[in-house]
């Protein structure tokens, strides 16, 4: 009986032990969260020089537009918009009837009057005719042949040729449509060479010189190109009050079509300390807002950080603001942090 009770009492203590020792875990919840192991490093300054960045849009080095110096029906056009033509190329042509009979009459008159004038010109020679008579005939017979290069002129411009080598852009007409002179129905832009067209505002505009070398990157290419500015405007755009510049690239392999957008990015000469971070330590989220997570070392805790970012400099990123120097950046197991996860760093 007394061994049973003595059982009994030591069954009770051991519950009231295990019952404590649960309470006092479910009392210090901290216990049961894992630190992350993540790595950090301070946000610094360096020396950089500061680069100047603009869009262009990107243009044939030559470009024009092809129009008939005569009106009519078009009755031909050879080729489709993105081919390449060459220089002296037929292109289009008008219906010639109408110039080939106006031609044909100059044709007759000239025969008519040179008739006329190598009769009055024998009888001047015997003095039977007066010099006013025969001074009428000549001036018709020069009339009538200027007649005739006229017609003859109107007659070859029914037909349109390429004047330079390059690649037709735009086609602005159908055969059997009417065209009036001078209308551009055709443009044709040489792109063996390209240029970007930019804008630079006017507080930069003293640290671009012509000649200067150029980096321009085309997104749609995944290609960086250098290229070398050739002109800079010397009036500014009355509303935007930048100024524009050109830059010309090469493009051997004729992929570089005009109308695409292109990034262009030169230096300005000037040094200037920006602060940077490690290029692994940026993050963006849904919105494409640019954050990082600053390590904050007495509550070790990880805190999110919206920032600013600027340029790439080799494997940093600029830092525009958002960050002061020094503030300890986590750039490792970052991708398994929430705004105020415990860490630990490594």
């Amino acid at each position: 009986m007394l061994y049973m009770t003595r059982s009994r009492l030591t069954f009770i203590l051991l519950c009231i032990f295990f019952l404590s020792g649960c309470q006092s875990k479910r009392s210090n919840p901290e216990r049961a969260e894992d630190s992350i192991p993540v790595n950090a490093t301070s946000a610094t300054k360096i020396v950089s020089g500061k680069e100047i960045s603009l869009s262009g849009n990107i243009e044939g080095i030559k470009t024009v537009r092809l129009g008939f110096m005569v009106a009519g029906k078009v009755d031909f056009i050879a080729s489709n918009e993105g081919e390449p033509v060459s220089k002296g190329k037929l292109l289009a042509s008008l219906d010639p009837a109408s110039y080939a009979i106006a031609k044909e009459l100059a044709d007759i008159q000239v025969n008519q009057v040179q008739d006329e004038y190598d009769r009055l010109k024998s009888m001047h020679d015997n003095n039977s005719v007066s010099e006013s008579d025969f001074a009428k005939v000549n001036f018709g017979l020069q009339m009538a042949k200027a007649q005739q290069k006229l017609q003859a002129k109107n007659l070859a411009d029914t037909k349109l040729y390429s004047p330079i080598d390059g690649v037709l852009l735009k086609k602005l007409c159908e055969v059997g449509e009417i065209t009036s002179t001078g209308i551009p129905l055709l443009v044709v832009s040489d792109i063996r060479k390209i240029k970007v067209s930019a804008f630079i505002p006017e507080n930069e505009l003293h640290f671009i010189k012509t000649g200067q070398k150029a980096m321009v990157a085309i997104s749609s290419l995944n290609k960086v190109y250098e290229g070398t500015v050739i002109e800079v405007g010397s009036a500014a755009d009355a509303a935007s009050r930048s100024f524009s510049i050109k830059i010309e690239v090469n493009n051997p392999e004729l992929i570089i079509r005009p109308g695409m957008i292109a990034e262009v990015s030169m230096s300005s000469g000037k040094e200037n300390n920006v602060l940077v971070i490690p290029a692994e330590a940026l993050q963006h989220d849904f919105n494409d807002q640019s954050f990082v997570f600053v390590a904050d070392t007495v509550k070790n805790k990880a805190f999110r950080r919206n920032i600013v970012a600027g340029r790439l400099i080799n494997d940093r990123i600029e830092v525009i603001s958002g960050l002061n120097e020094n503030e300890l950046i986590i750039t490792g197991g970052q991708q398994k942090l929430v705004d105020g996860s415990s860490i630990v760093i490594k």
